[in-house]
């Protein structure tokens, strides 16, 4: 038996995985035959994935364990049919222990879909994502107070804004902090300014994260070349641009109230204990709409994605 030698799961393309060991030195590895089996209905290994792996004479390595995860964020994706024809059967992990994920928006030019913004805080909560931080770039095209007005209900959340600006750098040197030494889930719209921000924090940066994504996104959904960017300051840095067509994972309808910090709290003052927060009688999250204390705009955003999770599990 080779030498056995633990790593991070860096890249993926393929059916081949990049693992970087502690002393830096990167492996191309396969799947062991036992976990390749495992695999027909969940990506076993992903970026992010802290494994271990035998060292062959050639070099080369085999994947011989994955650690347990502390934070899986997914989406379903469609095995049959071409560009989404067909139902959602399988699991495709977008990236594993990520420690923070970051969601761009821009102020104006796209204007911030809040509907978006609200699917992917959802799916950043059912990963277990420790810290989700909106972030809002372009300040510069629009007023200031607007801005705050219309982030303001998130921060009221809990949710960390930052407001930034590649052109003049505000907020660079607070990005920089966030993403030092960490895992980061770096995401967004077309757009919003990702790659300036990246380019930023440090040169060259949203330009290697663009490269990768660029092969993203092909076939049937299931062809993909994820990376994680190594930053000078510490930490990695994963643009997942399938966030932008993300069909939730493994979410029940009956549960998706609970992956909305602002709804989650009066579920339990519902009258009754399966409330859908449509229209039955005595429901405590759609008085608390009513009342301004959860805002319409999120209400509505449940009331969608409960519609098309309601829609999948029926085709199912």
């Amino acid at each position: 038996m080779g030498q056995l030698v633990e790593g991070l799961v860096v890249r993926e393309q393929s059916g081949f995985f990049w693992v970087e060991a502690q002393d830096g030195q990167v492996y191309t590895c396969r799947l062991r035959g036992r976990l390749l089996e495992e695999a027909r209905s969940t990506d076993i290994a992903a970026i992010g994935d802290r494994v271990e792996i035998e060292v062959l004479p050639d070099g080369a390595g085999v994947i011989e364990a994955v650690a347990e995860r502390t934070s899986v964020l997914s989406r379903a994706v469609r095995t049959e049919g071409s560009r989404g024809a067909g139902a959602p059967e399988r699991e495709q992990v977008l990236i594993a222990n990520a420690d923070q994920a970051l969601f761009v928006f821009a102020a104006a030019s796209p204007e911030p879909s809040f509907r978006m913004l609200d699917r992917f805080l959802v799916a950043g909560e059912k990963a277990n994502i420790g810290r989700l931080v909106v972030v809002v770039n372009k300040l510069d095209l629009t007023d200031p107070n607007e801005i705050h007005r219309r982030f303001s209900p998130y921060e009221q959340m809990g949710y960390p804004v930052l407001h930034t600006c590649a052109l003049d750098g505000t907020g660079v040197a607070e990005l920089r902090d966030m993403l030092r030494g960490r895992i980061s889930v770096f995401a967004g719209p077309s757009g919003v300014g990702k790659t300036s921000l990246l380019n930023a924090v440090q040169p060259g940066l949203g330009r290697a994260v663009k490269a990768v994504s660029a092969y993203r996104e092909e076939g049937m959904h299931t062809t993909r070349d994820s990376a994680l960017i190594k930053l000078d300051i510490g930490g990695y840095v994963a643009d997942t641009p399938g966030l932008r067509t993300l069909n939730f994972w493994d979410i029940e309808p009956e549960e998706l109230d609970a992956y909305f910090v602002d709804i989650a709290p009066y579920v339990a003052r519902c009258r009754f204990g399966d409330c859908a927060h449509v229209d039955e009688p005595g429901c405590a999250v759609r008085q608390a709409v009513e009342s301004g204390a959860i805002q319409l705009s999120r209400y509505r955003s449940y009331l969608a994605f409960r519609e098309e999770l309601e829609a999948a599990y029926a085709h199912d």
